[in-house]
């Protein structure tokens, strides 16, 4: 046990954003948790550490599990592994959970490994996938019409240029390489100023979130954690950007009966008893000396639910805020 603690506070490349805030605010950590976004394993070694008596770490890349191997015998059955999505927790999980923690920013291992195609930065096929499976970038790019390029950017990345970056992508059509993708969209857009992002970010954000339906999966993954949550369990989210905050802003309101009545001039909505009691009503941020150490902290927000014994339920789609569906359909 002290060499997995010792590991698990070992400096890597890929730092848990906001890890401390969350072991602080959930504190004392008991039971057994899921990690629903294993990647590097960060959580789940932080987790293990301050006291869990087990993990139960799921990814849909199983590239992660491989990478795992070096040490995760160091916490023998405490450590459960399993491929596949956190939409699906509570079936993966198979039994009720005292807490769950998700993170919903792209594994920096991912962006540094210039041939899965997630990085404006690094010449690599145009993939984008979480999973080995499905439809990729490229297929998107290369088929969806001028209207849906521009639906999918301008939602899921709130491009204002959307519907000019949309023409000159099916211009320049095929495209297969990062980099291409990347030329035509500096083609469309100003050069970035000092500090500014690239100009290819909100594309790349857009058409990643569409190749693995991030939206969707996050929205079944809340309602997946509540299902699997004891009385008393948490759920800890961190987020990277303002749509996904939004959403998980919105769940945890929802589910907690703290949205609202809205317009007096609406009909009543019926009040279930919630599922949720929010541990702060605010977003919690990085401090200063975590955004020093870990730039990629800088945008992150964290938000913490505490299950209540109510009947778990469903959260209506548009009331949660999820951007416009682009892709009805495909796969």
């Amino acid at each position: 046990m002290a060499a997995a603690a010792a590991r698990a506070n070992d400096p890597e490349p890929h730092i848990p954003v906001l890890l401390g805030p969350i072991l602080q605010a959930v504190a004392p950590v008991t039971g057994l948790w899921v990690d629903g976004t294993f990647g590097a394993g960060g959580y789940a070694r932080g987790l293990l550490a301050a006291g869990a008596a087990g993990v139960i770490g799921i990814d849909r890349d199983p590239a992660v599990f491989r990478m795992a191997e070096a040490w995760r015998a160091d916490y023998g059955d405490r450590l459960r592994l399993v491929e596949g999505t956190f939409s699906d927790l509570d079936a993966l999980a198979g039994e009720p959970v005292d807490g769950v923690v998700l993170d919903l920013g792209v594994s920096s291992m991912q962006l540094d490994q210039a041939e899965r195609g997630f990085s404006f930065q690094k010449d690599g096929p145009l993939d984008m996938r979480m999973a080995d499976s499905g439809m990729s970038a490229a297929d998107l790019v290369n088929t969806a019409t001028e209207a849906e390029l521009a639906d999918i950017i301008f939602h899921y990345g709130e491009d204002r240029a959307a519907r000019r970056i949309a023409r000159a992508i099916v211009a320049a059509r095929p495209l297969s390489r990062t980099l291409d993708l990347v030329r035509v969209v500096e083609r469309c857009l100003p050069r970035a100023k000092p500090g500014q992002s690239h100009p290819a970010t909100r594309t790349f954000q857009a058409i990643r979130i569409a190749v693995n339906d991030e939206f969707g999966q996050l929205a079944e993954g809340l309602e997946a954690a509540e299902r699997a949550l004891k009385p008393g369990g948490q759920l800890a989210v961190v987020t990277f950007h303002s749509l996904e905050d939004r959403i998980v802003k919105r769940f945890f309101q929802i589910r907690s009966g703290a949205e609202g009545q809205g317009s007096r001039h609406a009909p009543a909505r019926v009040q279930e008893k919630p599922a949720f009691t929010l541990k702060t009503r605010r977003a919690i941020g990085p401090d200063e000396d975590e955004t020093a150490r870990n730039p990629r902290a800088r945008s992150s927000k964290l938000r913490i639910g505490i299950r209540t014994d109510a009947p778990a339920g469903r959260a209506d789609r548009a009331a949660l805020g999820l951007p416009k569906p682009a892709l009805e359909g495909r796969s």
